[in-house]
């Protein structure tokens, strides 16, 4: 499979010594001029192609071997120009990458039939059509929608392959749409014509209101685009998911129908759905269920509906615990059991985060009296407070007021700061922090990794935690069990205490410890240090 995948990329790639002999070589199919067989790898270029082109290309490989640097080169042949790019490889030898010239060059006005096999649309052309087409539909009072189709795969064959194989894939897959949405003319039912807004969104547009006829006209497109692509020896699949914004209903501009299609398709994706969702009542709804959310909020954290549900993390090597992790949990009176991911980001928009995060810190006074003697004498409570609140002049004083008025020691107390929180704070909290006492742990370690060596070893930090997606998959995965490597190995040239998250069985718990990892939370451990509890709630309080 590999060898006619590679035939198939339209430049021609060769690896070529400095004295002009092939070493390897593939692709090629869009300079047919200049193809090599088979068998070329270990022939001189003077014996496949012109003297001219041959010479061209050896002072060029010359060139680059001595400037040990990446040279772009334009060359012609029998009247047909072409655009080189010579990268040295060593002392001996250079890679060269030939294509033809203006190969890159974008289509003109939206998709016809013979335009469709260039690499893309002209995206302006199709945005200006698109203003058009609404405006015209606006004055005349006609009705029009737009589909916007996102294709998942499409940035996967990318970074797999090449970005001229996934251009290639997306041509192959808009070239077999049905005619009718292919065609230039609107002179088909619904009057669609098709558009490309980014190297993975395609955008239809029909000039029609029905519902009916949309969704079976978008579904049609969408079974086509979902239908395996052929390219050379291989197949590729893509997975269209589309949303759909309706003239008058969703939006009376180009950018306000843009944006509902938009939100209509990351609905789609985020369901995982082939089927077309439109930007209806549904997701207006959602829309105002988020208001809802943010209002109900504020009843919940003045009644002390939130809770902080704890998880042991302990010493992997005796499981002994040293500490109850708080994590967030809401039961809705209504709804449920929320997670945080869908009342967090409610929170930090409406400017509740803060308040949110003060009420789960007063709450570790009663929740630590709670625990009683069923937390040992050396384990701590630990804390992430939201990021809204930490970034705020007053957290060291809130800290400060908490300790100050008793009930919990600071050597008790641990505070969790995501990494990206941390990278963006100002050095002089997490010092005040540690003047105070408590324990700081750099939570989600890997995410992102964008704190800086030089804060790390200079503020007062005891922990670093890795993130449980890295940690879940360092026996599966090469690259998660590097940056796991990293992280503890960073902590412990640090003098910091490595952490790890979704321990969750013997096996993972044995592979963090030959890694240098001491401490870790996850199922391993469940049942031996749970703790559930309501903050801020009196015990006399019940939930009705």
């Amino acid at each position: 499979m590999t060898e006619p995948l590679c035939d198939a990329l339209p430049d021609l790639v060769i690896m070529v010594k400095r004295d002009g002999v092939i070493l390897s070589h593939m692709g090629g199919r869009g300079v047919a001029a200049l193809a090599l067989p088979p068998d070329a790898s270990g022939q001189r270029l003077e014996a496949l192609w012109p003297e001219s082109v041959a010479s061209c290309i050896k002072q060029a490989v010359r060139r680059a071997i001595a400037q040990r640097a990446t040279l772009d080169t334009p060359f012609g042949d029998a009247d047909v120009r072409y655009e080189m790019r010579t990268t040295a490889q060593g002392p001996e030898r250079a890679l060269c990458v030939i294509r033809a010239a203006g190969a890159d060059r974008a289509m003109d006005g939206a998709a016809g039939p013979d335009d469709l096999s260039q690499s893309q649309f002209d995206r302006r052309g199709f945005l200006r059509r698109f203003h058009d087409t609404l405006s015209e539909a606006v004055i005349q009072e006609k009705p029009a929608a737009l589909a916007l189709i996102h294709l998942d795969g499409i940035a996967d064959i990318e970074r797999a392959f090449d970005a001229k194989i996934s251009e290639q894939v997306l041509s192959s897959a808009i070239l077999r749409l049905p005619h009718e949405v292919a065609r230039e003319k609107n002179d088909n039912e619904l009057g669609e014509y098709l558009g490309q807004l980014s190297a993975d969104i395609l955008a239809l547009v029909m000039t029609s209101a029905n519902r009916d006829a949309i969704e079976a006209c978008v579904s049609r497109v969408c079974a086509s685009l979902g239908e395996p692509v052929p390219i050379g020896d291989a197949a590729f699949q893509l997975t269209p998911h589309a949303g759909v914004s309706i003239l008058g209903q969703d939006g009376s501009s180009p950018r306000g129908l843009l944006e509902k299609a938009r939100s209509a398709c990351a609905e789609a994706r985020r369901s995982n759905s082939s089927r077309i969702f439109f930007f209806t009542d549904t997701l207006k709804l959602r829309s105002l269920q988020r208001l809802d959310i943010a209002w109900e909020m504020r009843d919940a954290i003045a009644n002390r509906d939130i809770r902080l549900r704890y998880g042991g993390r302990h010493e992997l090597a005796s499981g002994r615990l040293v500490a109850h992790v708080g994590y967030l949990r809401w039961t809705h009176r209504l709804r449920g059991e929320l997670t945080p991911g869908e009342f967090l980001g409610v929170a930090e928009t409406t400017g509740l985060a803060p308040a949110l995060s003060r009420a789960l810190l007063a709450g570790l006074r009663e929740d630590f009296a709670a625990m009683g003697a069923t937390l040992p004498a050396d384990a701590r409570l630990s804390f992430g407070a939201l990021r809204h609140h930490l970034l705020q002049d007053d957290f060291v004083d809130d800290i400060g007021r908490f300790l100050a008025e008793g009930g919990m020691p600071a050597s008790r107390l641990e505070l969790r700061i995501a990494e990206r929180t941390f990278a963006s704070m100002n050095a002089s909290i997490c010092q005040a922090l540690g003047k105070l006492g408590v324990q700081i742990v750099v939570d989600e370690v890997g995410r992102g990794f964008a704190s800086s060596l030089d804060r790390l070893a200079r503020a007062p930090i005891w922990g670093l935690q890795l993130d449980r997606a890295w940690t879940t998959a360092l026996r599966t995965d090469a690259v998660a069990l590097k940056v796991c490597k990293a992280g503890i190995s960073a902590a412990s040239a640090l003098g910091l205490t490595p952490i790890a998250t979704g321990v969750d069985d013997a096996a993972q718990r044995d592979a963090l410890l030959a890694l240098g990892c001491g401490h870790g939370s996850g199922d391993l451990f469940s049942g031996r240090a749970e703790f559930d509890t309501l903050i801020m709630r009196p015990a006399s309080q019940g939930i009705p």
